[in-house]
């Protein structure tokens, strides 16, 4: 009857309310005072419905642990009832200070609404009031003292705002230090905090809402796009899905990392979390049965000072050695979440583990004893950091659709010599596909452009450290017990990463000329331990053409034995540098316009295959072979590609975007096509058949689709007919050559890492170096034999006098001295080249050996004349002698 009279005096009937009318709504205030009629006598049931509405009200307490809202607002409602029992108290919202304004309790319940919005201020209450409180609120709800909130399951932001008032209001952070020690050391806690949707704990009957609350909870969630507890792990694996608040979360990491106070705690928490997450993740497989599990990695990656040397002694360590035990499936979810998150958190990912390596690295010492591949916590922060390179990958422009048909290998039933000996390990055909790759469906090779450089994630200090003849053993043989970076590639440099490739090419090379060896003495025959090439100058095309051939069909094998080059009629014996100048003329002929193989582009100066060439598809196969033994023998090649030679190379086809540097004057005209604002049909006049060139400048005709003559481009299908075109342009038109092509290079290096270890810019620079000349770094790294110094006369009238040259004289030079007009991988600094002495002053010219980037050079009288002497040998310089 008093519930009934109540809801008269105020105008509404009470069973509109229970009954959930949506015909009826009460203004705020009522809303209030019905709310707080509940401290009355109303039952539970009605009170849990109403304050959902309340908290509903309210912007932020949607994410409020229901019970920490009720606690609140019943202590306002008292204090502005009952007040705090202090008779000197102050605060003007208590009903104790000698300046309040009694309410009735209708007043009051709308005012501790207000309150409670505004995070009002809460008294103490005065000792001689507690006994007198109502028996319903214990001492600990009324007056939370330092002991306060051992109750709180987990924490959302409001929690902490209240926490956070809490302490400000008494100077004392005790009570916050204590509940961020304790959530954030807890996995089960810190799994359930800042949620999207609170956890349901069947344990606390203030957190089971009635079922129409339930069905409101369900239709916001398919509103807002936030999951339920009970969705599958499929669905979850959408980072959308995740059930942390990350923005709630980003606020709550923003109060608390201004305090000082705050810091220690969570340090120490995550010191004490950390071991048994690695526990539970390595022997419970918690993240199968709990993919929720997933939120305590995101909770703690969001603090933004896990940099800081706080944590890099001994809690992020810890953190990443537990971090790595996560499942597959987990961290590609995490790196799909990163990626959605942009570039500055993936920035921050990326310095954060960088730096752990970097400290770790400088405060240790390494040796051939002591590996960095034996550090757990470098070892652990490296595959961390991939989670943030495929972050980078996913976050960036990625084509996973254009790949080359690649050809699968015939399985033999056979043995190989290499089985029969135990060493299939050694020379398998490469590594297996990176399991987080797999998962997540991209490779590095799909990547347009990252949403972080590729540089950032190579970690100097650990290229420095690395012995990479002990990391290619891991690599190759030990993969399974052994940690070797070069399976994480992204943190290695192209200087390291084309060490690890010299060692692996080396030891096939060592292997076939054992297996060579052994075969000899079986069969009684002459040993040929290495791969002989005789030819003609005049006829180098022809001589090396049918000697590889032969080679290639007879014993493919061969082609992995060292190559040993002679011409004939020359005494000059191949230590690598009549190598060097046999791929030089090689190329020269072969990239003749003369000849036709390739056609040359006159503003790119680029060379690009001629889709009408006469030559036949073994001549392309002896350009591919070429480029393949040119890396497998470390020689450097004058050859001038576009990059979409290189990614068809490593599995991808030509698009659109490639055209920008193979053919830009194309790529413009497509672009501008897309971009075109008017009536593209009638203005452009354009149709699905398309021209080009032969060889001899005559039109050649062709259907993007059948009798496309007849299908007009449209502002609806141009993009459909600029994607055809470059498709024909970079794919159809030349298939036949770059099928016989790829086939030459793949006879090389299909068992190599190459493709593992490479990205297409980087397989560039390993086959033609760099076009950058340094010759301060040069002078720098040069070493002096035969009486010669850095300090000697003639040396420093010799570097003034190259330093003093030309473009193309510095690079006739270095084609003098090393057999190449390229800088290595690293730059000329990383060339090691010798001066010798040659004897007292003489007409004699310098002189060369290419084989071992030597110079030997006379001891002339003045500078003018080394000058003219070092000129006439470098301008005139060519073919082999013995000195």
């Amino acid at each position: 009857m008093l519930v009934m009279k109540i809801g008269q005096k105020i105008g509404l009937n009470i069973t509109q309310l229970t009954n959930g009318s949506k015909s009826v709504r009460p203004p705020p205030v009522i809303t209030g005072c019905i709310f707080m009629v509940k401290f009355i006598i109303i039952t539970e049931l009605f009170f849990q419905r109403t304050v959902h509405r309340v908290c509903r009200s309210v912007p932020e307490s949607s994410r409020m642990n229901r019970a920490t809202a009720k606690h609140l607002i019943e202590r306002y409602f008292r204090q502005l009832t009952d007040g705090c029992g202090n008779g000197d108290c102050t605060n003007e919202f208590c009903a104790s200070c000698r300046d309040f304004r009694p309410l009735d309790k209708n007043s009051a319940a709308a005012k501790a609404l207000e309150l409670f919005k505004i995070n009002a201020k809460l008294c103490n209450p005065h000792p001689s009031e507690k006994d007198s409180l109502d028996g319903e609120m214990s001492e600990t709800d009324l007056c939370p003292t330092k002991e306060d909130f051992s109750d709180v399951p987990y924490l959302t932001e409001n929690t902490v705002c209240m926490i956070l008032s809490f302490c400000e209001e008494r100077g004392d952070y005790s009570a916050l230090i204590r509940i961020i020690g304790r959530i954030f050391s807890n996995s089960d806690a810190l799994t359930k905090s800042f949620r999207k949707d609170e956890p349901v704990d069947a344990e606390n009957p203030d957190s089971c809402e009635p079922t129409d609350v339930d069905e409101q909870e369900k239709q916001s969630s398919e509103t807002t796009g936030a999951s339920l507890p009970d969705e599958g792990l499929d669905e979850m694996l959408d980072p959308c899905e995740v059930t942390v608040d990350i923005d709630a979360l980003r606020r709550v990491y923003d109060r608390l990392l201004s305090l000082d106070q705050v810091e220690a705690a969570l340090v120490n928490a995550l010191v004490y979390l950390t071991p048994n997450m690695e526990l539970d993740l390595e022997y419970l497989d918690v993240y199968e049965t709990n993919p929720d599990y997933l939120n305590i990695f995101i909770i703690v990656l969001e603090n933004s000072n896990l940099h800081s040397p706080e944590y890099l002694e001994t809690a992020l360590p810890q953190f990443c050695k537990a971090m790595s035990k996560l499942p597959v499936a987990a961290l590609a979810r995490l790196s799909k979440l990163w990626s959605r998150y942009g570039l500055a958190h993936i920035r921050r990912m990326t310095e954060t583990f960088q730096q752990l390596i970097t400290f770790t690295v400088v405060s240790n010492e390494y040796d051939g004893e002591t590996l960095v591949n034996d550090d757990a916590t470098v070892v652990a922060a490296t595959q961390c950091l991939k989670v943030a390179f495929y972050a980078s990958i996913l976050g960036g422009a990625v084509d996973v659709e254009h790949n080359e048909e690649e050809e699968e290998d015939s399985e033999s039933d056979e043995l190989t010599l290499h089985e029969l000996l135990g060493e299939e390990r050694l020379y398998n055909k490469g590594p297996p596909v990176d399991p987080l790759e797999k998962e997540l469906g991209v490779r590095p090779v799909d990547c347009i452009g990252p949403l972080l450089p590729y540089e950032d994630f190579v970690n100097e200090s650990l290229n420095d450290v690395v012995e990479m003849d002990k990391d290619f053993t891991f690599f190759k043989v030990n993969a399974e017990t052994k940690f070797s970076f070069q399976s994480c590639p992204f943190i290695l440099s192209i200087i390291t990463k084309n060490q690890g490739l010299y060692y692996d090419n080396r030891i096939r090379m060592y292997s076939e000329r054992r297996l060579t060896a052994l075969y000899s003495m079986v069969q009684g025959q002459q040993p040929n331990p290495y791969l002989k090439l005789k030819v003609r100058r005049d006829h180098i095309i022809d001589d090396a053409l049918v000697r590889l051939e032969m080679i290639s069909m007879e014993n493919p094998s061969d082609l992995k034995k060292q190559l040993f080059v002679e011409f004939e009629g020359e005494q000059g014996v191949d230590e690598g540098g009549v190598s060097k100048e046999f791929f030089q003329l090689v190329l020269e002929e072969i990239f003749n316009p003369d000849i036709g193989m390739f056609s040359y582009d006159d503003d790119t100066k680029l060379f690009w295959f001629n889709s009408s060439s006469l030559e036949n598809e073994a001549q392309y196969t002896l350009v591919g072979l070429v480029l393949g033994l040119a890396i497998y023998n470390n020689c450097i090649l004058d050859v001038h590609f576009p990059m979409v030679v290189y990614r068809k190379l490593m599995g991808k086809k030509g698009t659109y975007l490639d055209l920008s540097d193979s053919h830009p004057s194309l790529y413009q005209s497509l672009k501008k096509l897309l971009e075109y604002g008017g009536n593209v049909e009638q203005d452009m006049m354009l149709t699905y058949q398309i021209s080009h060139t032969d060889l001899f400048g005559n039109p050649i005709l062709y259907d993007l689709k059948d009798q496309g003559d007849q299908i007009p481009v449209t502002e609806d299908n141009r993009q459909e007919f600029v994607d055809m075109y470059a498709d024909y342009i970079l794919n159809k038109s030349v298939e036949s050559q770059f099928k016989a092509f790829k086939k030459g290079f793949l006879m090389v290096t299909k068992e190599s890492p190459l493709k593992y270890l490479f990205r297409p810019e980087e397989i560039e620079m390993l086959i033609c170096g760099s076009r950058k000349l340094d010759f301060e770094a040069l002078e720098k790294t040069t070493e002096y034999d035969g009486g010669y110094s850095k300090d000697s006369q003639i040396i420093r009238d010799f570097w003034e006098t190259i330093h003093s040259f030309g473009e193309e004289q510095k690079r006739l030079f270095l084609q003098f001295t090393t057999g190449t007009d390229r800088a290595p991988v690293g730059g000329l600094g990383k060339l090691k080249m010798i001066i010798a002495k040659n004897g007292s002053d003489t007409d004699r010219l310098p002189t060369s050996h290419t084989c071992f980037n030597a110079l030997l050079l006379p001891e002339y009288s003045c500078k003018d004349k080394l000058r003219e002497r070092l000129l006439k040998a470098i301008t005139y310089a060519k073919g082999f002698g013995m000195l």
